[in-house]
């Protein structure tokens, strides 16, 4: 097994987040710093990061939270705000964010130790959906919508066609739901940007068909194993 998924397996970061370990050399293998794509026996071999024994997860745990504004998808934060680990409750495993929202952004996030469903629900070739609500600080006209359907260009890299709904439009902006299957940076908020306007609330509320009806603001619950299932054959 690659130490990457290995990292992720046991718990202790997302595969993306495990490279980063292993290029600041913090990860051992038997007592030496090894690489990117360095393989691991699991029954022999002895792995530590940052000194510290890492042992495979025997069970996951499968979380999901209506994640509020003012947090961030980290497990420690070195700017000292907030991080959605505190909203976990006392005694829960171990488990990391799948994925981000950003500081501003609330909605639906998913927390697990399964290193594998991390990365089916966040590597780009496998498409998964995310829908998110939108509302603009200025109304936006049908060639903006249009736009936004085709593709923008962010970062120089153009987004795939969306599915965007206006929901209603006002003099004060519109209400948008947009379906994308990318998980770039700031995605949603460099597109209406792309469009010469702005994101003035955003809240993720679907992953595949998973929702985050029923659960208010800062409350987490575990997944029941229909959900489970749904994810990992989604």
């Amino acid at each position: 097994m690659r130490i990457n998924k290995y990292l992720a397996e046991s718990g202790v970061c997302s595969r993306r987040a495990a490279d980063r370990l292993i290029e600041e050399g913090v990860v051992k293998i038997n007592g030496k710093i090894c690489g990117l794509g360095a393989e691991v026996d699991e029954g022999n071999d002895r792995v530590t990061v940052n000194g510290k024994t890492v042992n495979m997860v025997k069970t996951y745990e499968y979380y999901i939270m209506n994640k509020p504004k003012g947090y961030v998808c980290t497990v420690k934060d070195d700017k000292g705000r907030k991080t959605v680990m505190d909203l976990l409750p006392a005694g829960c495993t171990r488990v990391f964010p799948v994925g981000r929202l950003d500081y501003d952004t609330e909605g639906l996030l998913i927390l697990t130790n399964d290193g594998d469903l991390t990365y089916k629900l966040t590597h780009p070739k496998n498409e998964v959906p995310k829908t998110y609500v939108v509302k603009t600080e200025k109304p936006m006209s049908d060639k903006d919508l249009g736009t936004l359907r085709s593709g923008v260009v962010i970062d120089g890299v153009r987004t795939k066609k969306c599915n965007v709904t206006l929901i209603n439009t006002t003099k004060e902006g519109s209400k948008l739901q947009i379906t994308i299957t990318e998980g770039r940076n700031r995605q949603i908020r460099k597109m209406i940007e792309a469009v010469s306007n702005s994101v003035d609330f955003l809240k993720r509320i679907k992953i595949g068909d998973l929702t985050v009806s029923g659960l208010n603001r800062g409350e987490i619950r575990k997944l029941s194993p229909e959900e489970i299932n749904y994810l990992l054959f989604l």
